[in-house]
């Protein structure tokens, strides 16, 4: 059964808030906080340990600024909102890097809080009914995977991340499927919602993580000792850093930008932006604890721990955009994955290279895709603006 039963109007736009940008200012800090618990605890279990916070963190983002701009950031009890969860978001990305030790309340009940909080407040205050019914599904979700963070709470460590995986993947199914349930399932065509502001907002969030990765290798490289490898390493790792942020503002986002203006259906646009900021969230914390390691031992011997985060971090931030502009534009995706297919062999030789020559690699690859697809995306703005009858 479908919940429609108002066509879509047009939304208003609106600028981003100074309150937006500050509220940011508290997730972005859980990049640093994640990268920490990730290269202290380099195995198969650490990776998973900040999956999961990871999936959870940016899940409380998320619905925030998703209610922000459909409940709008100017009314007071909206603000007041957004400054409630950043208070609790600063206590619970406090608490990341203890999580799984002794302060395992310390995040969840933030976490929920938010969770239960923020769903309410637009499942009783959205401005339509078809809203208000998706989120009191959301709801439904929430409450199925609460009962999970709280005994995982009271687990010691070991069991913990069973139970908090488990609630992590039902929290993060509902997002990405809409929270549908038995008979109910959102379409959003007929929706009127500011997809405009959204995708701005996941835009300078994308920004504000990138330079959030720059300070978190800032921090290493004023530690190391200052000799030519670490020179060299760090500059390296500038380049990448340079490329990943060139291969989507390299006009990468005037496509979307222009994309979604054309679009049926804005709200599935930006669900699936979301959907792969959590992609490139995982990337760049992954990305962070690469250029750690090279900076601080650019010359010892490649490893599958530095290849697996070294390569995989890129390949998790371009395979989830290819994902991206196959599903909205069905273009500029095939050059994505062809970087992540070259990024395979050049991981397998970095096992018998010094990290140094690894990263020189993954610049080349890196520098290479950022000026093909700077090319490409210009192509498909000109080629979708005029098929608007817009001037190129």
């Amino acid at each position: 059964m479908s919940d429609s039963d108002t066509p879509r109007e047009k939304a208003i736009r609106r600028q981003v808030s100074p309150l937006e940008l500050f509220f940011d200012l508290v997730f972005v800090f859980a990049v640093s906080q994640l990268a920490h618990h990730l290269v202290e605890h380099l195995t198969w279990r650490g990776a998973a340990e900040t999956a999961v916070l990871l999936v959870a963190v940016f899940g409380t983002w998320a619905f925030t600024s998703f209610e922000a701009t459909l409940l709008d950031i100017t009314r007071p009890r909206t603000r007041f909102t957004v400054l409630a969860v950043m208070g609790l978001g600063l206590f619970m990305n406090a608490a990341i890097s203890r999580a799984f030790a002794g302060s395992a309340w310390l995040f969840v009940v933030p976490l929920l809080l938010i969770m239960i909080g923020v769903q309410a407040l637009a499942a009783f205050g959205a401005p339509t009914k078809d809203m208000r019914r998706h989120y009191q599904r959301g709801l439904v979700w929430t409450a199925t995977s609460a009962p999970l963070w709280v005994v995982g709470a009271t687990q010691a460590p070991g069991p913990r991340l069973w139970w908090w995986a488990a609630a992590a993947l039902i929290d993060l199914t509902g997002t990405w499927l809409a929270h549908p349930l038995p008979g109910r399932v959102l379409h959003s065509t007929h929706l009127d919602f500011d997809a405009e502001h959204m995708l701005e907002r996941l835009r300078l969030f994308l920004i504000l993580l990138l330079g959030e990765t720059v300070l978190t290798i800032g921090r290493t490289m004023a530690v190391v000792p200052v000799d030519a490898p670490a020179v060299l390493a760090s500059a390296g790792v500038f380049v990448a850093l340079v490329s990943l942020w060139a291969v989507y503002f390299g006009g990468g986002e005037d496509v979307v930008a222009v994309h979604v203006a054309r679009t049926s259906d804005p709200i599935r646009s930006v669900r699936w932006g979301i959907n792969v900021t959590y992609c490139a969230l995982a990337a760049l914390v992954t990305v962070a604890v690469a250029s750690e390691l090279v900076i601080s031992h650019p010359l010892d011997q490649g490893s599958v721990r530095l290849a697996l985060v070294l390569f995989g971090g890129p390949v998790l931030y371009l395979a989830s955009q290819a994902w991206y502009y196959h599903a909205t534009t069905r273009q500029a995706w095939a050059q994505r994955l062809m970087a992540c297919a070259v990024c395979v062999p050049a991981a397998v030789a970095s096992l018998w290279l010094p990290s140094l020559v690894s990263l020189v690699l993954l610049d080349l690859i890196l520098v290479t895709t950022a000026v093909v697809l700077s090319r490409a995306h210009r192509r498909l703005a000109d080629a979708l603006r005029s098929a608007d009858g817009a001037p190129a």
